[in-house]
């Protein structure tokens, strides 16, 4: 009886003073609850991330690819009408160039025209001199009519 009662108080004893069981009893629970909720909350976080991906494949993505291949096409469509605007204008730039005789009777015309102009003011100013040439002499002879007229006039 007395081992009873020894064995009795050291239980007693051990469950007073040593909490090393209990504790470890209350952790793990504490890790089998914390793990059980972790795992169902990162089996719903997984789930709707599922969800979320699946209605995107379904929906968003054909809509996506659709609305991009529409724009890709009017894009290469602008993009071919604007090459062959660009092509079109090269080559005539390049008609331009090549065509030097073009260029050349340019050239020659002004030249010509600048070569008429001085002639014509060359013309003009003899045009001028003659005509005040021409006025300086029918002055005179007026003036020559004039002095007859007076003599004439005074008789």
């Amino acid at each position: 009886m007395m081992e009873k009662i020894v064995k009795d108080v050291g239980d007693i004893q051990s469950r007073l003073i040593d909490h090393r069981p209990v504790l470890q009893g209350e952790i793990r629970y504490f890790i089998r609850e914390f793990e059980e909720k972790r795992a169902f909350r990162e089996c719903r976080l997984l789930e709707n991330l599922n969800k979320m991906t699946s209605d995107t494949n379904e929906h968003d993505l054909p809509r996506c690819s659709e609305s991009m291949h529409e724009k890709l096409c009017d894009a290469l469509t602008r993009l071919e009408a604007g090459n062959h605007m660009a092509q079109r204008i090269q080559q005539r730039e390049l008609e331009a160039e090549q065509n030097t005789h073009l260029q050349v009777c340019a050239e020659r015309r002004k030249q010509d025209w600048k070569e008429f102009l001085k002639e014509q003011s060359r013309l003009k100013e003899e045009v001028d001199e003659e005509h005040v040439k021409a006025v300086g002499r029918l002055s005179a002879l007026y003036n020559d009519m004039k002095k007859d007229l007076d003599k004439y006039s005074s008789f």
